[in-house]
């Protein structure tokens, strides 16, 4: 798996994806920027998939997702399996969706956050562990929830289907 972060965004959160780019190679960190690449219109969905389809195959191990809101992004991006995103608008609930839900896809909202705000929340996100104890047991919950839901190929639906392909 590799280590990096996957990190997109539609049209709405461009700009403070650009800036968190420069951000994680400030702090040297490794990303891969799977779009948007202009602040052209786009639909959220298609770069939300992005992100996620990649971590829920284990090809990442944590992505950052950008939309105007983070509302958009949130709701894609909970659809997958092995997917704990947390929308975070401070640095309190960043380190919590951390240490309590190891979150493993940021959601920030690009017209909603200060770039200064944005950057310390992503820091204390990536820098934060997972506490493990008795939040363990209800990340098990959610994983039973997710194995009772989908009794069927996952990984072969993702590399198939027509509306996830890359």
């Amino acid at each position: 798996m590799k280590k990096t972060i996957a990190i997109a965004s539609d049209h709405g959160g461009f700009e403070l994806k650009e800036d968190l780019k420069h951000f994680l190679k400030h702090e040297g960190l490794e990303f891969t920027d799977l779009g948007t690449h202009s602040d052209d219109p786009v639909d959220y969905p298609d770069y939300g998939i992005k992100v996620v389809k990649q971590i829920s195959l284990g090809n990442f191990q944590r992505g950052i997702l950008i939309c105007g809101t983070g509302i958009g992004m949130s709701m894609v991006a909970n659809k997958f399996p092995k997917i704990r995103a947390t929308e975070c608008h401070d640095v309190f609930t960043a380190r919590l969706s951390r240490e309590h839900n190891d979150s493993n896809v940021l959601v920030l909202g690009g017209r909603i956050l200060g770039k200064e705000l944005a950057r310390e929340i992503s820091r204390t996100w990536l820098n934060t562990k997972f506490t493990g104890g008795r939040h363990t047991a209800r990340l098990d919950k959610i994983r039973e929830i997710e194995e009772a839901l989908i009794k069927y190929d996952y990984e072969e639906i993702l590399k198939n289907a027509k509306t996830l392909s890359s």
